[in-house]
């Protein structure tokens, strides 16, 4: 297997656009609503809102776009893996066409605005396809298929032709589906919001939100507001509605590369596993690139080396695609909700002037886009025709839900149990270069990185949100938590919550 993809993971979405950048809160401020979270949802919902005659401000952890949203594979569709014929068995029939309607008028708005602001984000018109190598895959594709006819979903055909380079048993063929640069598309809402007097911070991380709509920041600055929005992907405030226990967390990863491809061909993902989820992407400079992504993992519960994952995914598009040359590779965090609804709306009952968006079972450009709908009218007293869909205190806890439930929380409590009583993994003489472990130094177990130089920087190894020990991600030089997702950086810096503080570094005498 051969690993010639980038040392220093790199996002396709982050390497060009000029992002504007903002300083971090100076001080404590007040303001109408305070929207936490500079990602997709956060961003459209400010562009929402910016001339409804509330003051807004955004806060941003680290840098506006640079956590999920920069890491996706953009894709604008309401193809959402096998997704209708799930609801409708969980739910209803009318459930699931509203969850169609909420993202396809997701899409098209995102379509409106790009030609009324006249962004340049490559935005293109494309068919998806779900498809199918194996007989059981294909089963699952003929039931979504009748899922579609029962919801009256334009564009949609059972086809065995695509523009794959390999046999397939069948697809499931959607017209009209987008395709486009979410950085782009995003950067130009950041800077019409801004002239509307929106105010961003970044770096500026909130820790807690206090009663009635005070969000406290990690340095002690406090945002006074009279309605608060949490977008930031994973809510950092998740003890409230225990969102911790609601939703599993994976990690997956993208790629793109050159080589010889049909540029013209639609957004592919299959039906088994691994997930081999394809596209093409236009760059500035007119180039057509491969974009292939997959090799899904629970986050922090790796059994293997994390750039193996690249290796799968570049020995997938060599071997079908001829494809030799990558030219950025970079790994991403999905959400996904019990019931495989969204949770958007009032955070928790109890906290009125506290909404939330999260868990997007990975399909977070059209619904993050939705989603900021639905919180733009909740926060200005309008009716909107998905509240109730999507609402986080739905109370009724789907019986295929409570089964998943069961088993991810008995997975976390086997990751909290098992981090407290075994012992650590490798001896310290054992640490490679450009390596991290958990080991045992002077009798107190330690999460270890040693640099191409021999440094080795020594953490505490227990997330600071429930306690879970860490695991070392090669990939990303980066300590995952496998309980609920936190990302800390081989310094211990908070990359992703629900932890909002750092791993301690500690100096031991070796």
């Amino acid at each position: 297997m051969t690993n010639d993809f980038k040392n220093e993971p790199s996002s396709y979405w982050l390497d060009g656009p000029q992002i504007p950048e903002f300083a971090s809160l100076g001080g404590s401020i007040k303001t109408d609503i305070v929207i936490v979270g500079g990602g997709i949802v956060g961003i459209t919902a400010a562009y929402l809102l910016r001339n409804s005659g509330r003051s807004v401000t955004v806060l941003e952890g680290g840098r506006l776009l640079h956590g999920t949203t920069g890491y996706t594979t953009a894709k604008l569709s309401v193809q959402h893996g096998l997704i209708y014929d799930e609801l409708i068995g969980t739910f209803s029939e009318e459930d699931a066409r509203q969850y169609y309607e909420a993202n396809r008028q997701a899409m098209d708005w995102a379509k409106s605005v790009t030609g009324e602001l006249g962004i340049d984000c490559g935005f293109e018109t494309r068919p998806a396809y779900l498809y199918a190598e194996s007989s059981t895959g294909e089963q699952k594709i003929e039931k979504e298929f009748e899922a579609y006819e029962k919801l009256g979903i334009p564009g949609a055909s059972l086809t065995k032709q695509t523009d794959l380079p390999f046999p397939i048993r069948t697809a499931l063929k959607l017209e009209d589906q987008y395709q486009f640069h979410p950085v782009y598309f995003l950067a130009a809402l950041v800077k019409e919001a801004q002239q509307a007097g929106v105010k961003f911070y970044e770096n500026s991380r909130a820790k807690t939100v206090h009663m009635p709509s005070q969000v406290e920041l990690v340095n002690g600055y406090t945002v006074h507001a009279q309605q608060v929005l949490v977008t930031s992907h994973f809510p950092f405030n998740d003890f409230e509605g225990l969102y911790f226990s609601r939703m599993r967390v994976e990690r997956s990863y993208a790629m793109t590369l050159r080589g010889n491809f049909n540029e013209d061909m639609g957004m592919y993902i299959n039906v088994e596993s691994p997930t081999r989820s394809i596209r093409t992407v236009l760059d500035a400079s007119g180039e057509r690139l491969l974009q292939i992504g997959g090799e899904g993992h629970v986050s922090g519960r790796h059994e293997e080396s994390t750039r193996n994952n690249y290796a799968k995914l570049r020995d997938f598009a060599s071997s079908y695609f001829g494809t030799s040359e990558v030219t950025h590779n970079w790994s991403s965090q999905d959400l996904l909700p019990l019931d495989h609804l969204p949770y958007i709306g009032q955070m928790v009952t109890g906290m009125p002037h506290v909404f939330v968006a999260t868990g997007f079972s990975k399909w977070g450009m059209s619904n993050g886009i939705a989603a900021a709908h639905v919180l733009s009218d909740l926060v200005l007293g309008k009716a909107n025709p998905y509240e109730d869909l999507f609402s986080p205190t739905r109370t009724k806890l789907r019986p295929k839900g409570i089964g998943s439930f069961i088993k991810d929380n008995a997975g976390v409590a086997k990751e909290l149990i098992k981090g407290k009583v075994t012992g650590a993994e490798a001896n310290l003489d054992e640490l490679g270069l450009d390596d991290g472990k958990l080991v045992r130094v002077e009798g107190e177990k330690l999460a270890a990185y040693k640099d191409d130089n021999g440094h080795v920087t020594f953490l505490k190894p227990a997330c600071t949100h429930m306690g879970c020990d860490v695991a070392f991600n090669q990939a990303e030089r980066s300590w995952d938590c496998p309980c609920h997702g936190s990302r800390f950086s081989y310094r211990g810096d908070v990359l992703e919550g629900p932890a909002t503080q750092p791993l301690e570094q500690v100096h031991p005498k070796v």
